[in-house]
């Protein structure tokens, strides 16, 4: 018997691909799809920061979830190797910075 296996799969970079530096992320669901936006924040007063969003995308519920899924992996795979990661606490409260 012959294991099945699933068909091969390629990643081709289309012409608009792009890389870029995030360190600003905001997610906007809505009952059909999760809108990931993508920027960066910076901060030029004490009681100003100011986002300027590069890059948006839509991702299904399942894609999001399976986004998820990744990120909690890679990043427990990272943390495993170089140690834990600590987020910054946001200005003027007790949580993190988002």
């Amino acid at each position: 018997m012959h294991p099945v296996s699933g068909p091969k799969i390629a990643v081709v970079n289309g012409p608009d691909y792009r890389e870029g530096y995030a360190n600003s992320v905001q997610i906007r669901p809505n009952l059909w799809d999760f809108l990931v936006m993508f920027g960066i924040a910076s901060q030029n007063t004490p009681d100003a920061v100011n986002i300027q969003n590069f890059q948006g995308v839509y991702l299904s519920p399942q894609q999001a979830k399976a986004l998820s899924n990744l990120l909690q992996e890679n990043i427990r795979q990272y943390e495993a190797t170089f140690g834990e990661i600590h987020l910054e606490q946001r200005p003027g409260t007790s949580g993190p910075l988002q």
